[in-house]
């Protein structure tokens, strides 16, 4: 049944409220929900506290990735729960908890339907050139590769092409993206001097296509997941996509409880906080979206911070 008080924040450059309040009249006999359209100046965070300050207990996000995550921002520490109804090119989390991709009414149903678990939420502090800013990520953030591909992806064709549309990016990515020299701080280790063209933190495991970048990840163990990446030759990246797909792919549906397998150009680690220094700005991304050149950041894991379905 439905919650006592339902929302739905939805973005209106993603998915319309007719096609919205079809899809809940489809599966749901109760009254429409509250509804809280997104801005680009308020992609979400105002939109979520404001229903729970109405009386809310599920608030649906109904967009991409970007609304998602401010949403699920805005409902962090609170009871009320997160809902679900993809509408974007990514769908990050929504592919990670299992919710429908391609039905807005099997999205929508789980949304009002499913029992809430509790999940973690990542909160990472940028540091630029004109100072710090914080931000909260339910999936991944990080630099190198798949920030710089974000970045080069051209956003006209991402709207027609969806996710095709990061293939065509993917080789100006590769040209661009070089081994830079990264100092950090794992937890209470000592600072460590790496280099790396990418590093990713993240709090889930599974991007598009069916990759998984953390094995190890899981939504509730209070734990974030790292990745350092610093292939350079075609040895390299040849050695790093085997072991993504074999070692830490084919093999661990037959032993769920192999751990991540490391290598030279790949490496994995876990911590619940990381502090990371660059030696020269990189393109960023947080949760599947670029947001800028960054000189260094800090990432933190809130365990049990949101309720999601």
């Amino acid at each position: 049944m439905p919650a006592s008080r339902t929302a739905v924040v939805y973005n209106p450059s993603k998915t319309k409220r007719e096609d919205l309040a079809r899809a809940w009249a489809g599966v749901s006999a109760e009254a429409e929900p509250e509804w809280f359209e997104t801005t680009p100046e308020d992609p979400g965070q105002g939109p979520a506290r404001a229903a729970v300050e109405a009386g809310c207990d599920l608030v649906i996000a109904a967009g991409g990735d970007g609304t998602v995550r401010a949403v699920a921002e805005g409902l962090a520490g609170t009871d009320a729960a997160l809902g679900i109804v993809p509408r974007g090119t990514g769908n990050l989390l929504a592919r990670n908890l299992g919710v429908p991709l391609l039905s807005l009414p099997a999205a929508m149903r789980r949304a009002l339907t499913s029992e809430s678990r509790s999940m973690d939420m990542g909160w990472v502090e940028l540091t630029r050139a004109g100072g710090t800013e914080r931000h909260a990520f339910v999936v991944m953030v990080g630099f190198g590769l798949d920030a710089q591909m974000l970045a080069e992806t051209d956003d006209d064709l991402k709207s027609k092409a969806g996710w095709l549309a990061y293939v065509a990016a993917m080789g100006r990515a590769l040209s661009s993206s070089s081994v830079i020299d990264v100092r950090l701080a794992l937890d209470d280790e000592p600072a460590q001097s790496v280099e790396a063209h990418t590093l990713l933190v993240g709090n889930c495991g599974a991007i598009q296509g069916g990759v998984t970048l953390f094995p190890d990840a899981q939504l509730d163990d209070g734990l974030l997941d790292v990745l350092i990446m610093s292939a350079a030759g075609v040895g390299d990246w040849l050695e790093t996509l085997r072991t993504a797909m074999w070692d830490n792919g084919i093999l661990r549906l037959f032993d769920r409880e192999r751990s991540a397998t490391s290598t030279d150009s790949a490496r994995h680690a876990q911590g619940q906080r990381l502090r990371v220094e660059l030696s020269e700005p990189c393109a960023f991304e947080i949760d599947g979206e670029e947001v800028g050149e960054v000189t260094g950041f800090a990432v933190s894991v809130e365990r049990s911070a949101l309720r999601v379905r």
